[in-house]
């Protein structure tokens, strides 16, 4: 890969690492703050209902951000954009819509079809 590319490739995931480290941040604090607005019970279960859906929107994002983290990791040790499995180069295309993933389309599409 052309080291414009990893570089394009750096700072998306770099972006994408901020933006999921300040969407943890703004959660935390939410909670912090929400925890003493509904006196009401009903109004507490829907609050501990929603923040059950957010904590779980955030344990994905959790998951994504190690992605990233690895995938950067791979930029520096020259093995990101190759595939996993066949070893072959992952198209741009893929890596512009998912740059945390580590197989190619075609070894993707066998997987999923193993699967099954």
């Amino acid at each position: 890969m052309e080291p414009k590319d990893l570089e394009y490739f750096k700072d998306k995931l770099l972006e994408m690492k901020t933006s999921l480290q300040e969407e943890s941040s703004s959660t935390m604090e939410e909670m912090k703050n929400e925890s003493s607005l509904f006196p009401d019970p009903n109004d507490r279960a829907s609050l501990e209902n929603d923040r059950g859906i957010v904590l779980r929107i955030r344990d994905r994002e959790r998951k994504l951000l190690t992605k990233v983290e690895e995938a950067l990791a791979r930029i520096d040790d020259g093995t990101f954009g190759l595939c996993e499995r066949c070893e072959e180069e992952i198209g741009r295309a893929r890596l512009d819509i998912r740059p945390v993933t580590t197989f190619c389309i075609n070894c993707k599409e066998e997987m999923e079809a193993s699967e099954k």
